[in-house]
């Protein structure tokens, strides 16, 4: 077999009484892509962050092309040609695509970059991938799909010998998706390598040629493509068997929670996102809504979470709306709040949260506590931030602390979006419960609602399958315009079919 062109030996990492990696090792080679599986937490991302001198291991050494890697040492692990695309955006929103792609790089002399120099390497890259890109365009005004496919082109950018992408797919669409795919395909056709941290294992056994399975900081399969399947990873991955979560049998609509009529909806830019919306929410009913990434899902969101007034039409919703954002970042969480305090910025005017005009931490501490529990939110300690925490695990936090508001109405964009198998089987199933009015997450009643009587939920998705799965009702949004899916059409293919027409007409 041909020379590692990266090696991982007995890599270790703590943080404080957490430890991270023990002991993890991983090897890849020259024209594969490379899978790198695991539960959240399973120290997938701190390997990978390792590898590009993010982080020093406490122990263990990595070695590209059988060289010695100084550790700790993001130009070192750059000049030795890695790249890593991270999951959470490292992108400045008021500078355009292509200064952000320029940024750290040495295009230009002196104070000034040379952006026609970036400009024709960008369009040289879209040649190459087939990725329209916009390279004057502000950050600022881009969905989360573009600003992934953002990262990637700054990564490309650097030409890199070998590329590591942290759950790429995430924020992708079905579309957005094959097409990476073919760009991977196309990396390692000339020799490069790639590592793919991801968590849907029908993906990785499309695209990967070997795979490597991470669980508590601890290699436990290191297997080619052909030897392995998905009950297997799977079992690898959390430990034990695993059944898929049950769909959800069709509800009978309750009353009515809320309306959006003839809605109109502008985007960032200005420009018409969504045109004549009218759809009714009804209690203990999810409405499913498919559709590509940037069709207008984020803006209709908004209006329906109250967080967006609409330019046209009229909209009524409930005294308490729940809104899982698609960016948990920016619109979630604040990485830099630890637990109690993004429990807070839900429940901060809650009476059972509050002592007068003073937040009552201590019971503030107790829904977090119970949060954390419930949905295994695996956190280094109380004080610890929401930036500590791995991605999926930030995820089960705010999908947590929105539940356990028990809203009148739920707004979820990508829910299951960077959860393991194990996670979002659990979400499916908190989310069955719920719309059949199971019991919150939090002290009951704390959101206003009575605990059994059910929210009605809008989930956004771009995976097919789960909106097919969960929704009671079925939509497609595209192009703004929002289409009922009929019985005979509720299917992946026929869901395409209606976006496909949809987006010619």
């Amino acid at each position: 077999m041909a020379r590692a062109a990266v090696e991982m030996r007995s890599v270790s990492k703590r943080f404080g009484p957490i430890e991270a990696l023990a002991d993890a090792s991983l090897r890849a080679y020259p024209g594969e892509v490379h899978a790198l599986l695991g539960e959240n937490g399973a120290g997938k991302t701190t390997l990978m962050r390792v590898l590009c001198g993010a982080l020093a291991p406490d122990g263990g050494e990595v070695l590209v092309e059988n060289r010695r890697l100084p550790p700790g040492g993001t130009r070192a692990a750059a000049a030795a040609g890695i790249g890593m695309v991270h999951q959470h955006f490292a992108l400045v929103p008021s500078l355009t695509v292509a200064e952000n792609v320029a940024l750290g790089t040495r295009e230009g002399s002196g104070l000034r970059l040379a952006l026609d120099r970036v400009h024709a390497r960008l369009a040289e890259l879209e040649r190459v991938t087939g990725l329209p890109v916009d390279a004057g365009a502000p950050v600022a005004g881009l969905s989360v799909g573009a600003k992934q496919r953002v990262e990637i082109l700054k990564a490309l950018y650097r030409d890199p010998r070998v590329l590591v992408l942290d759950e790429p797919t995430t924020v992708l669409g079905p579309q957005e998706v094959d097409w990476l795919f073919g760009v991977l395909r196309s990396l390692v056709a000339e020799g490069r390598t790639v590592l793919l941290i991801g968590h849907k294992l029908d993906e990785i056994l499309r695209v990967a040629d070997r795979v490597t399975v991470l669980r508590r900081g601890r290699t436990v399969l290191a297997q080619g493509r052909e030897t392995v399947d998905a009950p297997g990873l799977a079992r690898a991955m959390i430990g034990r068997e695993t059944t898929r979560a049950a769909g959800a049998a069709r509800a009978e609509a309750g009353e009515r929670v809320a309306r959006v009529e003839a809605v109109g909806i502008r985007g960032d830019d200005g420009r018409m996102a969504a045109r004549d919306v009218t759809l009714d929410i009804h209690r203990g009913e999810i409405v499913g809504i498919g559709g590509v990434e940037g069709n207008g899902q984020r803006e209709l969101a908004l209006v329906l979470s109250g967080r967006l007034p609409p330019a046209a039409g009229s909209v009524h919703l409930p005294a308490t709306v729940s809104l899982i954002p698609q960016d948990r970042s920016a619109g979630g969480l604040v990485p830099g709040f630890d637990l109690a305090e993004n429990m807070a910025l839900a429940f901060h005017d809650d009476r059972a949260h509050r002592r007068g005009p003073l937040i009552a931490w201590r019971a503030m501490r107790r829904t977090a506590r119970q949060i954390v529990a419930r949905f295994d939110v695996r956190t280094p300690g109380w004080r610890a931030t929401a930036r500590s925490l791995s991605g999926g695990n930030q995820q089960k936090l705010l999908v947590g602390r929105e539940l356990a508001r028990s809203p009148d109405l739920l707004v979820a964009e990508n829910p299951m979006r960077g959860l393991d198998i194990a996670a979002a089987a659990f979400l499916r199933d908190k989310l069955v419960e719920l719309k059949g009015g199971g019991p919150g997450e939090g002290d009951a009643g704390a959101g206003g609602r009575p605990t059994n009587a059910p929210p009605g939920i809008v989930l956004f998705s771009t995976d097919l399958d789960e909106v097919l799965d969960l929704g009671d009702r079925v939509f497609v949004l595209v192009r703004g315009r929002l289409i009922a899916v009929p019985e005979e059409e509720r299917n992946p293919a026929g869901m395409g079919r209606l976006m496909l027409g949809s987006e010619r007409a």
